[in-house]
């Protein structure tokens, strides 16, 4: 049976978007293992400081043990802050930590397994697969 969902190398994608602008301090974050991502509706403020994307829908729920693939790079979801689901459909905006965590100390942060940030510019995409 032909099935509508994408999937990469066995694995459904629920999630995809493409990084439309980098504000002028973003790439600090990454010193930091932390990625901010924002939709169109970042405050004035904040847009210096993120990674702009495209809102798109989510096909599915968000949850620890799926990855998240930056282009061709690869990281296991090792936590999910409660705010994390909402704050993406509703603004395009999350945080992603590189740290490893296993708990989520923040709300609308997504932990990743400990590994280098990849180098990221305007068209690279993220994905969130099961």
């Amino acid at each position: 049976m032909f099935s509508m969902k994408k999937k990469t190398a066995d694995r459904a994608e629920i999630y995809q978007t493409t990084i439309k602008s980098i504000g002028k301090s973003a790439k600090e974050f990454l010193k930091e293992n932390m990625l901010v991502l924002f939709g169109d509706e970042a405050p004035a403020g904040l847009k210096d400081y993120c990674f702009g994307i495209e809102v798109r829908p989510i096909q599915g729920e968000i949850k620890v043990g799926q990855q998240v693939a930056i282009d061709t790079d690869v990281f296991k979801i090792t936590a999910v802050g409660n705010l994390v689901q909402k704050n993406l459909v509703d603004l395009g905006h999350i945080t992603m930590r590189f740290d490893g965590s296993s708990k989520a100390d923040l709300a609308g942060t997504l932990y990743l397994q400990a590994k280098p940030i990849p180098a990221m510019s305007v068209g690279s995409t993220i994905k969130i697969e099961r």
